[in-house]
């Protein structure tokens, strides 16, 4: 037999009573938090830490103050100016934000500023101008290796490292014979660059814009 019409709403009163109730003790903001003495809780955020960092970019030394969380990208972006590095995934995925630092190239936005103490960092600005163009940006113009162009920066900075890798002997996953100095193949050339994403699918102008600056003959052998 079912209850009463005014038990349910009573039950269903006391229900709705009790979780807001509960909520109210979870949120101790809602309530006014308190210390165990009964003094209000302090709830502002607190100062950041601050440090200072000096480093060598694109030749030219820099002395800056910053947020011991700040990473080496929003130093170069928001400190520096330097905005030709791009921010993307901002998890290390996409390669949009690569740099080279002491010739190895990075994904600026998971390296703290702090790290490169004394560092010498090549952004995209660094490598060349627009009345004098580094090689490899040439390469890129003359085969068409950008559409939106928002990856090129790091496209550019991730090959300029990768060749010197491959000119210093640093093999890679594909490179088959570990004793001896590896090939710039076109499969060689698209494992290195695997840590760049092009979302425009820019893929094969890429690779034969790689292929042209290091002289591999016929450049059309690095299409995907």
């Amino acid at each position: 037999m079912d209850d009463h019409p005014d038990i349910n709403a009573a039950r269903r009163d006391l229900l709705i009573a009790g979780a807001l109730s509960a909520t109210a003790a979870a949120l101790p903001g809602a309530a006014g938090a308190q210390t165990p003495g009964g003094a209000p809780k302090d709830a502002r955020t607190p100062a950041p830490v601050l440090s200072r960092v000096a480093l060598r970019v694109n030749g030219q030394r820099y002395d800056k103050e910053v947020d011991t969380r700040t990473t080496l990208l929003d130093l170069l972006r928001e400190h520096l100016h330097l905005t030709g590095t791009k921010k993307g995934c901002d998890q290390g995925q996409c390669g949009a934000c690569t740099v080279i630092a002491d010739g190895r190239r990075i994904n600026s936005c998971l390296s703290l500023a702090l790290m490169h103490e004394g560092a010498d960092i090549t952004t995209i600005e660094g490598l060349g101008t627009p009345d004098k163009l580094h090689p490899l940006q040439a390469a890129f113009v003359k085969h068409d290796g950008y559409q939106c162009g928002y990856c090129t920066p790091g496209q550019i900075c991730s090959a300029t490292a990768m060749l010197d890798e491959v000119r210093r002997g640093i093999p890679s996953h594909v490179t088959g014979d570990l004793n001896a100095r590896p090939l710039l193949s076109p499969m060689e050339m698209r494992e290195r660059m695997s840590g760049n994403i092009c979302r425009c699918g820019a893929y094969s102008n890429i690779i034969e814009a790689i292929a042209d600056v290091a002289g591999i003959a016929g450049a059309e052998g690095g299409k995907a």
